[in-house]
């Protein structure tokens, strides 16, 4: 497998599931695959979010925010990472607004090129343009199978599931499978 070269981003906020994250930190780069954390920095040059269990530190200096077509093409993937990342990600001042990390998923599901990756509660992000997974089949968290199946996706009850360019993962500690069953559909690009 050949994944030099490829990026991956994974989206971060406060809450973020320690083991999930520095599982990718070691295993992507393992496969040559450029590892890049993106955020909202609210106009800052850079953020330290806490874990969820032991608030471990995570520093990002990378936003999703006003990137421009060519740029997101670049990525070969997008995860929405487990904990409560989502919920922090789908705040919006404006409440007849979409939050920007919601439209940046919907801009990324319109790529059929980039595999989007949502594991555990990263559902969530995707609330306000469920029209991105409806009709999809997924696996979620056992806490979220009925948001799932309110936004009109199809549940499917198993650790991991892939529905074309969409790989999802029911819990944080599916993280390993999750990984892999996206180097694996990556390697075949």
């Amino acid at each position: 497998m050949e994944l030099k070269g490829k990026k991956i981003a994974v989206l971060m906020e406060s809450d973020f599931y320690e083991k999930e994250i520095f599982y990718y930190q070691s295993r992507f780069p393992q496969e040559g695959i450029e590892l890049h954390f993106l955020t909202r920095l609210w106009g800052q040059e850079k953020l330290t979010f806490k874990g969820h269990e032991e608030r471990a530190p995570f520093e990002c200096s990378e936003s999703f925010e006003k990137m421009d077509g060519p740029a997101l093409k670049s990525f070969a993937a997008i995860i929405i990472p487990a904990g409560y990342v989502a919920d922090r990600l789908r705040y919006t001042e404006d409440p007849k607004q979409i939050p920007p990390a919601a439209l940046f998923m919907q801009r990324a599901f319109a790529d059929r090129n980039i595999l989007k990756g949502v594991i555990c509660h990263g559902l969530w992000l995707l609330s306000p343009v469920a029209r991105v997974i409806k009709g999809r089949k997924l696996t979620v968290h056992n806490n979220l199978i009925g948001d799932a199946r309110n936004y009109g996706a199809r549940y499917v009850d198993a650790d991991v599931v892939v529905d074309r360019d969409l790989v999802t993962a029911r819990t944080g500690g599916h993280c390993q499978a999750f990984a892999e069953k996206i180097i694996e559909l990556l390697a075949r690009k």
